[in-house]
């Protein structure tokens, strides 16, 4: 059986728990004293009615129907028959033998959902249908389920991997706990080769620290977890490197397009988040080692956790992959010695995605009365893989590529800007002043002449700058938007899914394709530009 147990804060949930087991105790002593039917092992408590995106709430466990037909038996009349024939006292139809013994099925698991859970990524985890899911709670289904919440799943995985948590989701995503963490001072007290050494990129020459701040906050991922690589993997922190290969390939990683830090610390910020937004969405169940040999994820797991099995599964074999997750010398051991014990921290700012969050009102990033296309629907953040989060917008033009334009991109809520240079301006909407709490947006593609400043104010509708390919990998002219919160990227077709001006977005069967709906209309991405893509913002922008 692979359960995963966590005490219990309230006597209703002890009870809950308590009912169940002692339901399905008093349904397995009954099965032993008579006849079972094939019916009775197979049935599974269902939905009382609809499903994913239905709108239905979970039902409260109901007890099992027994569907088998009752067979009634006249024995006087079986008698009679018997003894006018003067058979002889032996059985006429001798009861056949079992093909197979009757086996009583194995407790359910009884799960408590974490933060970020769908009911969608949790049947897929578990290996079993949405239906088959039921708890003694009723709650919405259609988006995120709270955290804590009992499930009552069927037991129908054999084999998977170790169900321990070893890593927060706080400290994977640049969330709030990360706040006050100073890079440069913990690189520099530290005193290894990652201290003197130097990069040079597209914006000049960096530092050891400011090649880490860079890929963190680029991708959302907290600094703490690619330094504690670096020094797993390398040394670097604290120590020297021991040889030329980890000079050049840090994390291990060989590959002549990833020669230096930031290469091998970008693929593998690609590899957390793979596995951490993978694990929420339900788009991935087992890891695939180096050496292709496959192992199925316990379904318990938390995000933060999948992505560390994940990232290490790239690196090595699953014999020498166990001692890097687990035990005195593996990562989680390391990170421990380094920053304290993460699940404290967690404490303070985890779950990262609340109960009642809800999306503040959004416009659509550019001017009213102009026509833009709706260019690309959900796919990636930043970079090649990870969560679904970004859409992107073209203004119109005479012609195709990188052209430059005079549109404008409007902000699509007000708020302060946190971030402005290479190509990106970040809007901070709760103006705390930090991007790593709450609602944030980026833009990215926004040209040098022209972009707001950073420390601005902005109010929604303010000019954010002109679009243009500055920043990034990009095929032509516009804008493409993300939203966060606190620092995790929220999936924009997702359980929360973006909405501007009244538009809601709908992700495709691949990154980029999808819609935006609106009152029975309906405007599909395409990278064409085409005249079926256009969407206009009226004047009184609805």
């Amino acid at each position: 059986m692979i359960a995963w147990y966590r005490k219990t804060k309230y006597p209703g949930k002890r009870a809950g728990i308590i009912m169940v087991t002692l339901a399905w105790l008093f349904s397995t002593i009954a099965c032993s004293q008579g006849y079972v039917s094939t019916f009775d092992l197979t049935a599974t408590a269902l939905f009382s009615g609809g499903g994913a995106g239905s709108g239905e709430v979970l039902p409260s466990l109901e007890a099992p129907v027994d569907a088998a037909p009752t067979v009634t038996v006249e024995p006087a009349v079986m008698a009679t028959t018997l003894a006018a024939q003067d058979m002889p006292p032996t059985l006429l139809i001798e009861t056949p033998e079992p093909t197979s013994p009757l086996t009583t099925p194995l407790p359910p698991i009884l799960y408590y959902t974490q933060a970020g859970d769908t009911l969608p990524a949790v049947a897929i985890r578990f290996g079993v249908n949405q239906e088959e899911i039921t708890s003694n709670e009723v709650f919405d289904v259609t988006g995120f389920i709270p955290a804590g919440k009992l499930l009552i799943i069927p037991n129908r995985l054999e084999t998977t991997g170790p169900p321990d948590a070893v890593m927060p989701d706080s400290e994977i995503v640049y969330s709030p706990s990360a706040l006050g963490f100073d890079i440069e001072a913990f690189v520099q007290e530290a005193g290894g080769y990652l201290a003197g050494y130097r990069e040079y990129l597209g914006d000049g020459w960096n530092s050891g620290a400011r090649v880490i701040q860079k890929v963190a906050i680029e991708n959302s991922i907290n600094p703490r977890i690619l330094l504690a690589l670096v020094e797993f993997q390398a040394g670097w922190v604290y120590g020297q490197p021991a040889n030329l290969a980890v000079t050049d390939y840090p994390l291990g990683f060989i590959n002549k397009d990833k020669k230096g830090l930031y290469k091998q610390l970008s693929w593998a910020v690609q590899q957390f988040s793979i596995g951490y937004y993978g694990w929420r969405e339900g788009l991935f169940t087992s890891l695939t080692f180096n050496n292709d040999t496959q192992m199925r994820l316990a379904p318990t797991l938390n995000a933060g956790t999948a992505a560390v099995e994940f990232l290490f599964s790239r690196l090595y074999h699953p014999d020498v992959w166990n001692g890097v997750i687990f035990g005195d010398k593996s990562f989680g051991a390391l990170y421990e010695r380094m920053y304290g014990n993460p699940w404290l921290r967690a404490q303070i700012v985890e779950p990262l995605l609340p109960v009642n969050l809800t999306q503040p009102e959004l416009q659509l990033p550019f001017l009213p009365a102009r026509v833009w296309s709706f260019t690309g629907g959900p796919h990636a953040a930043w970079g090649p893989d990870g969560a679904w989060a970004a859409l992107d917008f073209a203004p119109a033009a005479a012609e195709s590529g990188c052209v430059k334009s005079d549109d404008w991109v409007a902000a699509v809520g007000t708020g302060l800007v946190v971030r402005s240079g290479n190509g990106v301006v970040v809007v901070d909407l709760d103006g705390d002043g930090y991007e790593q709490t709450g609602w944030a947006i980026l833009y990215l593609h926004i040209r040098s002449d022209g972009r707001i400043p950073l420390g601005a104010w902005v109010e929604q509708g303010s000019l954010i700058g002109h679009p243009s390919c500055e920043g990034g990998v990009a095929t032509g002219t516009h804008v493409h938007i993300v939203r966060k919160y606190n620092g995790e990227w929220v999936a924009a077709g997702g359980p929360l899914p973006f909405i501007l001006d009244g538009w809601t977005a709908k992700a495709g069967a691949k990154p980029y394709e999808g819609s935006l709906n609106k009152e029975g209309e309906v405007v599909e991405a395409c990278t064409c530009g085409s005249f079926e893509t256009r969407i206009l913002r009226p004047k009184d922008g609805n």
